[in-house]
């Protein structure tokens, strides 16, 4: 019979396995645990059911087309080959392909990132912009020849014509989400005031670009503000959430976008005709009050007014002419008490009784015998003059 090594056993049975066509592309119904998502970008979990468990691998060329995340206890069916890990001697499903059980991929798929795109925040009311109220420039990001720019261009003519900015967008297949991208790049950088984008109906897969994650987010980073337009009122994608507003059809994007302009030509009509009340009312109550203010300033009236104020000033000013001549009355009265005061003390009176003042040479006055020395000149002074005394030998201080 002979030996095996144990990597030759493996192979061996590697090759029974994979040469079995009934092993190979087959599905396998199961729920997933064990799951571990390595970084490399690899999945390793296990499908099981109530009594058994299957190992399986899903590598990253697998996982990038993937539509929703596979998570644990999820049902799900799985499609691949059957395959030997020959290091570990154990078999396990390799995969080709994961979809959910009983829900579609894509409802799967949109669910999970509704609800990832939600808990970041990208769907708050506090992140949403505000519509202009008359934009005058609208970019449009739709297909050229869809029935939605039509739509579109039909309800603004009707309402309220404004420039309008198209840019041919694909909105169905495989780069429709990068088309979307490109186009609400390139109405960004221009003068618009804001964005609709959208199609018109399908099914869930054709209007699946709008449930992209990558889309949604160019929605969210867009400097102007964005309307989505997709589909039907029933259709609902995650662009929808992360747009700024929601219409429900492109027609409807098209009324929320501008104002009717016969709703507008009404309520200027109905201001006009309210600053018209205003301004009549404004004039009869300015001419009640001329009319008062006349009734109570006549001529007459005026004159005996004017008389009265100068009478009044009259009084005023001789009212002041007598204070004042009252306060010079008694203010020269007060300097003469004064004067006589001052005059009473004046050494002038002095002299006037005969009295005179000696003072030395150096102009110092004498006031005692005791400051005048022996041969001593002096100058005395009188009323009407000075005189010097000279050469004066004997000094009697008994005197």
């Amino acid at each position: 019979m002979g030996i095996y090594t144990v990597t030759g056993l493996n192979k061996y049975i590697k090759n029974v396995l994979t040469s079995e066509m009934a092993l190979q592309h087959i599905w396998v119904e199961g729920e997933i645990s064990n799951l571990t998502k390595h970084r490399s970008g690899h999945y390793y979990f296990s499908i099981k059911d109530g009594s058994s468990q299957l190992s399986c691998v899903s590598f990253r060329s697998t996982n990038r087309k993937l539509k929703f995340e596979p998570e644990k206890d999820m049902k799900v069916l799985v499609f691949g080959s059957v395959n030997v890990y020959t290091v570990r001697g154990q078999y396990q499903l390799q995969v080709l392909d994961i979809r959910p059980d009983g829900v579609g991929e894509l409802y799967k798929a949109f669910e999970q990132l509704k609800k990832r795109l939600e808990a970041e925040g990208l769907f708050a009311p506090e992140h949403k912009r505000p519509l202009p109220r008359y934009p005058r420039k609208i970019g449009v990001a739709t297909s050229a020849t869809g029935a939605a720019i039509h739509d579109i261009l039909h309800v603004l003519q009707r309402r309220y014509p404004v420039d309008i900015l198209l840019c041919p967008t694909i909105v169905q297949g495989e780069t429709s989400a990068d088309s979307i991208i490109r186009s609400l790049e390139l109405l960004n950088r221009t003068d618009a005031d804001l964005i609709i984008t959208g199609r018109g109906g399908g099914s869930f897969e054709d209007l699946w670009s709008f449930n992209e994650e990558k889309v949604a987010r160019a929605i969210y980073n867009s400097r102007l503000p964005v309307i989505a337009a997709i589909g039907h009122e029933t259709d609902f994608t995650i662009s929808d959430f992360a747009a700024d507003v929601r219409a429900p059809t492109p027609s409807a994007a098209a009324e929320i976008a501008v104002p009717d302009r016969t709703e507008m030509a009404r309520h200027i009509d109905v201001l006009r005709q309210r600053m018209e009340s205003a301004l009549k009312t404004q004039i009869q109550n300015q001419k009640k009050h001329l009319e008062y203010l006349s009734g109570r300033i006549s001529p007459d009236r005026y004159r005996e007014l004017l008389n009265q104020r100068t009478q009044h000033l009259d009084e005023v000013t001789y009212r002041l002419a007598s204070r004042t001549e009252y306060m010079m009355q008694t203010k020269v009265a007060e300097l003469g008490a004064l004067a006589g005061r001052l005059n009473a003390v004046s050494p002038l009176n002095t002299f006037e009784r005969g009295y005179c003042v000696a003072q030395s040479d150096q102009g110092g006055t004498i006031t005692g015998v005791i400051d005048i020395e022996k041969g001593q000149s002096l100058q005395l002074k009188f009323r009407d003059g000075c005189c010097r005394v000279e050469h004066k030998e004997n000094l009697d201080e008994g005197c």
